[in-house]
Order: C-alpha cells, then structure tokens, then sequence
C-alpha cells in the first residue's frame, strides 16, 4: 500500500507540501548540498527530492524518515510539529496526517522532538482491512502502543501479538513491522516512537 501525505479536516495537502518545500530548499542550502548529493546521503532518487521541493510530491512516512536522517533531523522537525523553544503548545490545526488508508484511515503526527534522537508519539485510526507496513528503524529504536478502540494484529519479526481495546504492547522496531486491523470495527491507537542513537 502506498503511503502518503495527505489531509485531514485541520490540514491542508497543499500546506503540508509547501512546509516540506520550504523547509527542504533551506536544509539543503544551509548543508550546502546539490539534489545528487543529498540523494546519495539519504537514499532518496533525485526525481522524488525535484518533487518535494517543488511542492508536488506525496512522499512516504519512510521517505521522510530517510530526509530527515540525511539532516540529523526527525520527521518532527521536517513537518514542524518539533519544539522550538522548552515549552510548545501545537494546535490541532497544525497537526499532519502522514498517512490515509485506502478506506480512510489516517496517522496523525501528534507531536516530535527533534533529532537525531527522537520521540514522536502518533494516533492511527485505522478501517477494517487496512494495514501498514514498514520496514526496520535504526537499531535499538522502540515503539509503544495502546489500543483505544478495536483490535491491533501487530507483526514484529517473526512475531504476532493481538491487541483489544485497553492493552497495551512495546516493541523493538528495528526489524520490519506491520500494523493492520484485521477486525470487523474501527481501531484506534495511540503509538510513541523513541530513536536514541548510542553514542561511543
């Protein structure tokens, strides 16, 4: 399934893709790198960076992991939902959604730090049948989770857990993962993602 930027009642697609324009013209500037070069240090092609910063794109929740990696920075900082000063207030309004299901889901960036080491915490909803898929974080990074509503099929590894409404699960997510709604109802979810980068 393709994941993409998109919106939801608070944000705008063409908002959110003018933030990711800016704000990448500026990173690459101040890094002093060209298009070829900041695709080699992110592993990004050069025709999605064209398109980010041209403010065309729907680039996915993994496209923005590896951009933001190639700054030192998090997904947070890339969409601006990250601290600027010790205290923040960050209104619904500002919120994105990263990513829309094929029957209307959404994940919600609720609120990053900055990077490199970072803590982002998400709220997923999720329709019966839709899942998403992602392949492994940086070594060492943990996700925690907690079921609002329905039934989670988490997918971790070779491991399988189902969550109902009201419990809770942590995983090391440095190896593909899956979430997915296997069930007959809505699921919601709360998830807070931690990447500390040992150093040393």
């Amino acid at each position: 399934m393709k994941v993409n930027i998109s919106t939801n009642p608070d944000t705008s697609l063409d908002g959110l893709s003018a933030v990711l324009s800016t704000r990448m013209k500026i990173l690459r500037a101040n890094a002093g790198l060209t298009l070829d070069g900041l695709s080699k240090r992110s592993g990004v092609s050069k025709g999605m960076l064209v398109e980010i910063e041209k403010g065309t794109a729907n680039p996915s929740i993994g496209t923005l992991c590896k951009v933001a990696a190639a700054f030192g920075m998090s997904v947070a900082d890339i969409v601006s939902v990250a601290p600027s000063s010790p205290v923040r207030r960050i209104p619904g309004g500002d919120i994105p959604t990263l990513w829309t299901g094929s029957e209307g889901g959404s994940a919600r960036l609720l609120a990053g730090t900055s990077g490199p080491d970072m803590i982002e915490l998400w709220r997923w909803i999720m329709r019966p049948g839709e899942s998403y898929e992602s392949q492994g974080h940086p070594t060492g990074t943990m996700e925690l989770f907690h079921v609002e509503k329905g039934e989670l099929h988490l997918v971790v590894g070779g491991t399988t857990l189902v969550l109902p409404k009201g419990d809770s699960a942590i995983a090391r997510t440095d190896v593909p993962h899956r979430y997915a709604n296997e069930g007959k109802t809505e699921l919601v979810f709360t998830m807070a993602v931690a990447e500390l980068h040992r150093r040393g």
